[in-house]
């Protein structure tokens, strides 16, 4: 599901079992990351795949990349691999206002 920024920000804030997932490359998370968001690079292929594979379906995640494309991606991949509740950031980082730490 595609969220605005304010709308994706407000829904994580109150969700319990909420997990940030950043999909951009090392490289990009270097600028910065949204707080407690942990990073599995959507470029790494077959990689991705399996990193995904070995995250709790039961959770709720909020995925982002730099402009919201590859995040979609990643979420459409994450539902075919039986993940129900995904949540793509329009816009990406490069829009967030949020908070964010350096990694």
């Amino acid at each position: 599901m595609n969220l605005r920024q304010e709308d994706w920000a407000t829904q994580l804030e109150a969700d319990t079992n909420a997990v940030i997932l950043d999909v951009r490359t090392e490289e990009e998370c270097s600028e910065g990351i949204i707080p407690s968001a942990i990073n599995i690079n959507i470029f790494k292929g077959q990689g991705f795949i399996y990193a995904i594979e070995e995250l709790d379906k039961s959770k709720n995640y909020y995925v982002y990349c730099k402009a919201g494309g590859r995040s979609q991606q990643a979420c459409d991949i994450m539902n075919e691999l039986g993940f129900e509740n995904t949540y793509n950031l329009v816009g990406g980082f490069s829009q967030w206002s949020g908070k964010v730490e350096l990694p």
